[in-house]
């Protein structure tokens, strides 16, 4: 995950953050997971795991180092953010048809992630971020993008997100919130088993589509080149994730 001054990577068992203080000196703080997703096994449960074993390492890493300065801290997110829950449900209480309004649904929702992640020093980290990575796992030097970002789950979430909450539209009145709570939490397990497969399938022809919208939102949004100074301080988190995970 990039962050505003600096980068957060995490492993199966441990993760570190690094950052650029304002003094212009790298810190580093690392530790072990106390709650680990990669145990999780069963395909229904390990989408959701993860994705809450990566959102609960957030407030950690805050405290750890308080200096961290999170994408979600900007006021333009926030207000982005809020933005966007008003539009998700104006567009829903409309008069349009299902599959337009499920659409105008996920333009609204990708709002605050695009704009997070558009311009300043958060776009260059998250280059350094994927920079260092991608370098480290391939063995030679990688571009900006990477393979594995969480941009690449963008198109199967959409789909899969679309297809739940329309399924959920045609339950009875009494029981459609629980099929959208039932729905969204299998939207994200199909997701991430999608992307995994993306990841072990990359040349063919439903993954490379797939892949698409998180590639380009990678590429013309999410990303800018890293300076030296960027990639020391990916690398730095790297280095530090690694020496715990052996």
């Amino acid at each position: 995950m990039a962050l505003g001054n600096g980068v957060l990577v995490h492993g199966p068992t441990s993760w570190a953050c690094a950052i650029r203080a304002a003094d212009g000196d790298v810190k580093v703080v690392s530790r072990r997971k106390s709650t680990r997703a990669a145990r999780v096994k069963n395909p229904l449960l390990r989408g959701p795991a993860r994705l809450a074993e990566a959102m609960a390492l957030i407030p950690q890493v805050k405290r750890a180092l308080p200096e961290a300065e999170l994408p979600m801290e900007r006021p333009r997110v926030l207000a982005s953010m809020l933005g966007s829950v008003v539009a998700v449900q104006a567009a829903k209480r409309s008069g349009l048809r299902p599959a337009a309004r499920e659409l105008l649904t996920a333009v609204f929702s990708l709002a605050p992630a695009a704009l997070a992640l558009s311009g300043g020093e958060l776009a260059s980290y998250h280059g350094a971020e994927h920079v260092s990575i991608g370098s480290y796992e391939h063995g030679e030097t990688r571009p900006k993008e990477h393979e594995r970002c969480g941009s690449h789950l963008v198109g199967p979430m959409l789909l899969t997100t679309a297809i739940a909450n329309l399924a959920a539209e045609r339950v009875t009145p009494r029981y459609r919130s629980a099929a959208r709570v039932a729905g969204a939490f299998g939207a994200i397990a199909a997701s991430v088993e999608t992307f995994n497969w993306m990841t072990r399938n990359p040349r063919h022809p439903l993954s490379r589509a797939l892949a698409k919208p998180g590639h380009e939102l990678q590429h013309r949004v999410g990303t800018r080149e890293p300076t030296p100074e960027q990639l020391e301080v990916a690398e730095a988190a790297l280095a530090a994730c690694l020496e715990l995970e052996g």
